[in-house]
């Protein structure tokens, strides 16, 4: 037995030894420069979630005014306001499979054309029932933005600078809002008839030009490999990475992932077509290995606590919520939303620059931690609006501030942070089918949260439901702190070792006091991922 051992280290090092040795090995001392090609391919496919972001913004407002031209209900309004995100289900669904044949960028394109269509047919709506067609087309375009965008951003990014890329998704959807709530209050000077279709319909132009715009962008390398292509994802590569070293070792990594032989060098190889979708689903959910069942746990759990602790309640009611505030003119109601979007838009920038920096973990964590205090400080304010019957300054003002400091809370943490962690957790061949299940949720829970929120208020009170957010925030920082390990510098194929051992927080923090005890704990720059790699890392099978 001994030397049946010995002769597999001695040819697991042989193998180890046929590719670069680490990522680390090739980082100079300095911080390194952001790569302008991969900072420039990011934003334009990430620019594709502007399309979802620009429909939360601009029905906020639209909905005042086609309750009013269509004389419609309020569930109706809580239908047409959340049934998008269900629809888009379809299209996130599809988008997996769609990806792994079509490539990612050419699902890019197809996913601003579906848009295009359903923006075209909300803006020519003439009656409720034609709405909801235009909504069903323009949800199946945004499932397919929602789900493609961080995969590819992820895929196409060099370790150094993979959250700060992977973010923008993030920083585009808020873009797209602020857009929303200033065409809301730029077209509600038009008549009730024309206001509100030209509010839905502009949202066409924006999907024909960043579906021009993502043909210039190249392939993603990891699909390259995937169909055998390795020239091309050489060449892409090269130009992505921080180095000619880094490519070398990221073109490595994804071969061994694909099942690729490291001494496979030409061109063009065959390679198992197994990226269709044979045997994926069953890999990712009837027979996982306890690595894919964590990162499935943790990507569809980020995902639900996102939407679950009450971000699309505020942004796409928040008229109503400053209504309910005090505020009864229209004009300034539609100005605060602005305020909002402006807040929402500055913070998830200042995310950007931290998610490389600090890491997701403690970002995350801090994110969250804020987002409970705010909602509960708003369902105070709201209760005591709610329960008075002469107007309280005061109040209104907390109201507000909280509204401002909790969009503010989520976009420098939670927001970003879901995207970035989902799309780069997965094994190469489950990447776009995972990030597709988590997206699912994310749509699933924010159509139910926007189809229910007027219901919901109105059966226990506007503050009673920002206290039932604040309470499964609560839940959710538990959550994150128990079960999403650091993937701060971590290469995609790196990111295995550190799932698979639900036990990873107790494990570090009993290696880590070993280590004091033993003197040995010079190592503490990067403390965390060091230690839950060490706590985690034994062999995976994908």
């Amino acid at each position: 037995m001994a030397s049946q051992g010995a002769q597999t280290t001695a040819a697991t090092t042989t193998h180890v030894d046929q590719r670069p040795k680490s990522l680390a090995d090739f980082d100079p001392p300095q911080k390194p420069k952001r790569n302008k090609y991969a900072f420039a391919c990011a934003m334009l496919a990430s620019m594709t979630s502007i399309l979802l972001g620009y429909d939360i913004g601009v029905m906020s407002g639209a909905a005042i005014y086609i309750k009013k031209d269509l004389k419609i209900s309020d569930v109706q309004v809580e239908v047409l306001v959340g049934i998008l995100n269900l629809y888009s289900l379809l299209g996130s669904a599809a988008a997996g499979r769609t990806s792994d044949w079509i490539g990612r960028r050419y699902t890019i394109v197809l996913a601003g054309a579906i848009f295009f269509v359903g923006a075209l047919l909300m803006g020519f709506a003439t009656n409720y029932a034609f709405l909801m067609v235009g909504r069903f087309v323009a949800g199946i375009g945004v499932g397919y933005a929602l789900m493609i965008a961080p995969v590819y951003t992820a895929e196409v990014s060099p370790a150094s600078s993979r959250g700060f890329l992977t973010s923008f998704p993030e920083v585009f959807i808020n873009a797209g809002i602020l857009l929303g709530y200033v065409s809301n209050y730029a077209f509600s000077k038009l008549s009730l008839h024309l206001g509100w279709r030209m509010m839905l319909g502009i949202g066409a132009i924006p999907s024909v030009l960043l579906a021009v715009g993502v043909l210039a962008m190249p392939e993603s390398p990891r699909w390259l490999v995937m169909q055998g292509r390795l020239g091309d994802a050489r060449k892409v590569l090269n130009r992505t990475s921080d180095s000619k070293d880094e490519a070398a070792l990221r073109l490595a990594d994804i071969k061994e992932a694909a099942g690729i032989p490291q001494e496979c060098n030409d061109d063009v190889v065959q390679v198992e077509k197994r990226s269709h979708g044979e045997g994926v689903w069953r890999e990712l959910l009837l027979h996982p290995t306890p690595a894919v069942r964590h990162c499935l746990i943790c990507a569809v759990g980020i995902h639900f606590f996102q939407q679950s602790s009450g971000i699309d309640a505020v942004v796409l009611y928040s008229p109503r919520i400053f209504e309910k505030a005090g505020i009864t003119s229209d004009d300034l109601i539609l100005l605060a939303t602005v305020a909002v979007g402006f807040v929402k838009t500055l913070f998830i920038l200042v995310a950007t620059f931290l998610l490389d920096r600090i890491g997701r973990r403690p970002l995350l964590l801090s994110s969250v931690a804020g987002m409970i205090l705010s909602l509960a400080t708003l369902g105070f304010s709201l209760t005591v609006i709610d329960h008075s019957h002469v107007r309280i300054p005061w109040a209104v003002g907390l109201a507000l501030t909280t509204v401002l400091s909790y969009v503010a809370f989520f976009s420098i943490g939670m927001g970003p942070i879901t995207w970035v962690y989902s799309s780069e957790i997965f094994p190469l061949q489950l990447r776009a089918q995972g990030a597709s299940m988590g997206v699912a949720m994310n749509r699933v829970t924010s159509g139910v949260l926007s189809m229910s929120f007027i219901s919901l208020y109105k059966a226990i009170s506007i503050g009673g439901a920002f206290f039932l957010f604040a309470g499964i925030a609560t839940v959710a920082w538990l959550f994150f702190y128990t079960m999403l390990p650091e993937t701060q510098g971590k290469t995609l194929e790196e990111m295995q070792v550190l799932f698979g051992n639900f036990h990873w927080l107790r494990d570090s923090k009993r290696k880590k006091r070993n280590a004091q005890l033993l003197g040995n704990g010079n190592g503490n720059s990067d403390g965390s991922s060091n230690v839950q790699l060490g706590a985690v890392s034994k062999p995976i099978t994908n």
